[in-house]
């Protein structure tokens, strides 16, 4: 099985790290002299954008003038695929490993918390020296175990959950002078969220610039909703195109121009290593280059994305397409041997390093056959929504082939005159399969009444069942219901408060809110009562008139469980409301 051999506390043990180091150092972890010419890796992310979302892939529309001329710069990878969503994505880029091996299959539902044995490419360039960070967008959980801080970054700077106005981010958030969570606390920016972004990356560059650096710059730009200064959007307008999508881009763009010329400013150019990709398929673009289908989609449109890489003082540059089929799985492996990093010893990567594709040598490189998939269930079901690949074959739910040779748009299903093909497809997903899913039957589990965070804010993003994820369904009051798979860290007794509105908000449990321009008042709901459901424990009380949280000590033993909430509003079976927000602290 290929699967990891120890744990991540091992791996940070033999590098002579620890969890608790891994935070202590904001920006300058790990850095030393025998590291120092080793390059630096700046790894951009955009969110939503699709590989025809760029003029340089044929966009007639889109102004994309600084990736134009990245690519130009660049090796490009022509047939490059991630997962058709975002957490997939970032889950099988942190680790080099197929996103449904690592507990990510989804973008909720707490099945887009990375497994917490998983050692993430955060977790390898600060073994080797460098000083790791991240700005924008993480995705891969906001409660301890799983959040960037303790994954191996140690600069954060990001919003929480999947968008700006997801229910874990801070209230209010609209794209415009936020409050984002920066090692850990919250801390207020003026400007726009790109710019921030791109801003405070360059100061943790310049701050860095004589050490070896891994910046994962990951926006959560151009994802809905679409929000930007109106002088990016303009001249889109009228062209029967998402002109706010578009303009995202280009302001993406523009602050890619920015970064690049701060590299020359500071004279690390020819020494970074410069990564542009996306995360999946278009979500809003008019143009696919003319793949079938978009995000979500287990057709090329999904899956299939851009990705540039530029190295002057490694060669790595002028324009050198790269045909051969390769997957997000694969940077990690290629970074650890461009960088000379120290390779985990006891992690199997489903990638494979691009070394030799990169150095123009491809006649020895074995033909692989490569899976993404889109699952977005609490369980996995065998051939949902999935693409197995070659360079040449798209086996699609096991049924359909296209040769993408002859028919890159995937019209002409030939399943019927190639049945052999269709046949070896078949073997190699059915062995995959067997492969990846030896722990689909286990949680990623939030970990409670840990010193590592005390208290733990859940929320209906990471529930298992129905669930709410973005503050608008809360203003509406949408029936949220399920269960957090957590784990009590240590016996004790544990005050559990029950919300529908955030600490920061601070409203009554009952009462409507509008914050900002873009929202109305929404819908109430008419609680009685609240209750309580971990382990052994099942409680109730009635709501005080004008409560904002109705507060549960209870006795808990350490171990594995799950933990329930509700707000009950008395008319009967059914007439429930899972509460949106848990804040569970250990008292004694």
């Amino acid at each position: 099985m290929n699967t990891i051999d120890y744990t991540r506390r091992d791996f940070l043990k033999t590098a002579g790290l620890t969890t608790a180091s891994l935070a202590t150092a904001p920006g300058m972890l790990f850095a030393d002299k025998s590291s120092a010419k080793r390059p630096n890796v700046i790894l951009v992310m955009t969110d939503d954008q699709g590989y025809g979302d760029l003029a340089c892939h044929g966009n007639p529309v889109i102004k994309t003038p600084n990736l134009d001329k990245l690519h130009a710069q660049s090796i490009r990878l022509r047939n490059f695929h991630v997962s058709p969503t975002c957490s997939p994505t970032r889950a099988a880029l942190m680790t080099g490993r197929y996103c449904n091996r690592t507990g990510v299959w989804h973008t909720v539902m707490g099945r887009s918390l990375l497994r917490k044995d998983e050692v993430t490419m955060a977790d390898i360039f600060a073994a080797s020296g460098y000083c790791t960070s991240i700005f924008g967008k993480w995705h891969l959980g906001d409660n301890y175990p799983f959040r960037p801080q303790d994954r191996g970054f140690g600069e954060v700077l990001v919003h929480w959950g999947d968008i700006i106005g997801n229910v874990r981010d801070y209230w209010g958030n609209d794209y415009f002078d936020d409050t984002y969570f920066h090692n850990g606390k919250h801390e207020k920016f003026k400007g726009y969220c790109t710019d921030v972004w791109f801003g405070e990356a360059m100061k943790f560059i310049e701050a860095n610039k004589n050490r070896p650096f891994f910046c994962y710059l990951s926006t959560n730009a151009p994802h809905w909703p679409h929000r930007v200064p109106d002088k990016y959007s303009k001249p889109y307008k009228g062209k029967g195109v998402k002109a706010n999508f578009y303009g995202m881009i280009t302001n993406i763009d523009e602050n890619m121009d920015r970064l690049m010329e701060k590299l020359k400013e500071l004279g690390i150019e020819d020494n970074t290593i410069l990564i542009f990709m996306t995360d999946n398929g278009t979500s809003g673009g008019h143009f696919n280059a003319g793949m079938r289908k978009h995000k979500g989609s287990e057709y090329d449109g999904g899956h299939r994305v851009p990705c540039f890489i530029r190295w002057p003082g490694g060669g790595l540059e002028g324009g050198h397409d790269i045909d051969r089929i390769a997957a997000h799985i694969d940077l990690l492996p290629t970074l650890i041997d461009l960088c000379q990093l120290k390779k985990p010893d006891g992690v199997k990567f489903d990638g494979a390093s691009l070394m030799p594709l990169l150095n123009g040598d491809d006649k020895n490189w074995p033909e692989r056959i490569l899976v993404t998939d889109s699952q977005r269930v609490d369980h996995p079901i065998k051939w949902r929504r999935s693409a197995t690949m070659t360079d040449r074959w798209r086996l699609i739910n096991g049924e359909e082939l296209y040769d993408m040779k002859a028919d890159p748009g995937q019209k002409d299903n030939i399943a019927d005159k190639h049945p052999q093909v269709v046949k070896r497809l078949r073997k190699s997903y059915e062995d995959w399969w067997v492969d990846i899913s030896e722990h689909f039957d286990e949680y990623c589990r939030i970990i409670i009444g840990s010193d590592k965070e005390n208290p733990s804010c859940l929320t209906s993003h990471d529930l298992h069942g129905q669930i709410v994820w973005n503050q608008y369904q809360i203003r509406e009051g949408v029936r949220a219901d399920g269960f957090w798979a957590v784990e009590v860290a240590r016996d004790g007794t544990y005050e559990i408060a029950l919300r529908r509105w955030p600490k920061e908000l601070n409203r009554p449990i009952t009462k409507v809110v509008s914050i900002h321009k873009y929202d109305p008042e929404f819908n109430p709901i008419t609680a009685t009562d609240a209750r309580l459901k971990i382990a052994k424990v099942d409680v109730s009380k009635p709501i005080p008139p004008g409560a904002v949280d109705v507060k549960f000590q209870v006795r808990l033993k350490a171990g594995k469980t799950r933990l329930q909430a509700w707000f009950i509003n008395g008319l009967g079976v059914g007439a429930t409301f899972g509460a949106y927000y848990v804040y569970v602290k250990w008292l004694s």
